[in-house]
């Protein structure tokens, strides 16, 4: 089943980028990229959903068929 969460992303002084979620709570991933930062993040947030449920953990809603997704455009 798959699972839309929001990810806070922010880049740190140190020039790498930090991901948490309100939705997941222990997701933190940190990457070069930000490309980098979201496919390390969903890994982890896989892995806790997976070893949290049944276990109290709450329950996330399932992808809907319509979503909003921000797009960065340089310009």
């Amino acid at each position: 089943m798959e699972h839309m969460i929001q990810l806070h992303i922010e880049k740190l002084p140190e020039n790498v980028y930090l991901a948490t979620s309100d939705e997941v709570p222990g997701l933190v991933a940190q990457g070069r990229t930000i490309q980098e930062t979201i496919e390390i993040a969903r890994d982890v947030a896989k892995k806790l959903i997976e070893s949290k449920s049944g276990v109290g953990f709450a329950a996330l809603a399932p992808t809907r068929e319509v979503f909003d997704y921000p797009v960065i455009v340089a310009s």
